[in-house]
């Protein structure tokens, strides 16, 4: 039996140990026989990384004694047993490694990995935000290994993440003749003749659900009522914290597209095999020759996409 693919954030072997946040005995001593990741968070929270000769990424972690100095943020406990810390620095400069986010590399990565460079960088994100209370603006310090923050009053803040709905809408007909509704988001700048498309998403608001989010969110953007939304999963997005759930939705391409211009700038149709020949960077718009892509395969929006084509299983 063939398992359902994961989103790429979304894979993880790492147990996160909670129960031993607040032990700081054992998190003394787990220091000692640690291995840490550097994150440099000011800098996009890059990490580093060495290349394998197969074309996957695997990340570079150091033995405790090996660390920088700064707030060491416990992640949890790898399969083997050994302790993960992460502690925000700027990378040093080690040969045969590199710096990347993980939107470049979270999809090269293993499991494992892909887990723990997932969990350092909305971590890493919370806490460089978090330096005072926004309740009484006093300076906090790190507690809980990591998983909180105190003030000089004793409040206490723990890391949140903000929910967040992406939805592939499309025409429901299988087959090449398909298509799917893409939108060109009006903040994003054309890069090296590049224009990129991806799925409507959107905050969830307050007393909102997430199908809810959906449909609101796709007649605001763009003018289309959709039928049910079908959930297909999620990951997180730690940039700087948001938890992208994931959803398709059938509808009509017959609807006038009604764009707002605040959001979106563009909305179009695609084909399968436009959207195949996009994949490959053999996409142009015939008007403006720009080449016309998808998101990174990081994302759960790629993710999505290459579902819809049929080219994953679910």
């Amino acid at each position: 039996m063939t398992e359902a693919p994961m989103p790429p954030l979304a894979r993880t072997t790492l147990d996160r140990a909670a129960h031993r946040r607040r032990d700081d005995a054992w998190l003394a001593a787990a220091w000692g026989q640690g291995r840490v990741l550097i994150v440099d968070v000011g800098a996009g929270a890059r990490a580093l990384v060495r290349d394998s000769p197969g074309g996957g990424v695997s990340l570079v972690l150091r033995p405790a004694a090996d660390a920088p100095s700064g707030e060491r943020m416990f992640l949890g406990v790898d399969p083997d047993g050994t302790p993960l810390f992460m502690v925000d620095a700027p990378l040093p400069a080690t040969e045969g490694t590199r710096p990347a986010s993980l939107r470049d590399v979270g999809h090269l990565l293993d499991d494992g990995d892909a887990g723990v460079f997932a969990a350092a960088a909305a971590l890493g994100n919370w806490h460089a935000g978090h330096r005072y209370s926004p309740r009484s603006g006093l300076a906090t310090t790190v507690v809980e290994g990591g998983w909180s923050r105190v003030d000089a009053d004793g409040a206490q803040m723990w890391p949140r993440t903000d929910p967040a709905m992406i939805v592939l809408v499309h025409d429901g007909v299988s087959g090449p003749d398909g298509r799917c509704l893409l939108g060109h988001n009006a903040a994003w700048p054309v890069i090296d003749g590049v224009r990129r498309f991806s799925c409507l998403a959107g905050y969830i608001e307050p007393g909102e659900s997430a199908e809810a989010a959906v449909l609101r969110e796709v007649h605001e953007e763009v003018g289309v009522r959709t039928g049910v939304p079908r959930y297909e999963g999620s990951q997180s997005w730690p940039f700087p914290g948001s938890l992208m759930l994931g959803f398709t939705a059938v509808a009509d391409p017959g609807q006038p597209l009604a764009l707002d211009p605040e959001e979106i700038d563009e909305a179009r149709w695609f084909t399968r095999d436009e959207i195949r020949r996009m994949i490959a960077g053999e996409h142009r718009d015939p008007e403006t020759g720009l080449s016309l892509r998808l998101p990174m395969r990081a994302s759960i929006a790629f993710f999505l996409i290459e579902g819809w084509l049929g080219d994953l299983p679910r």
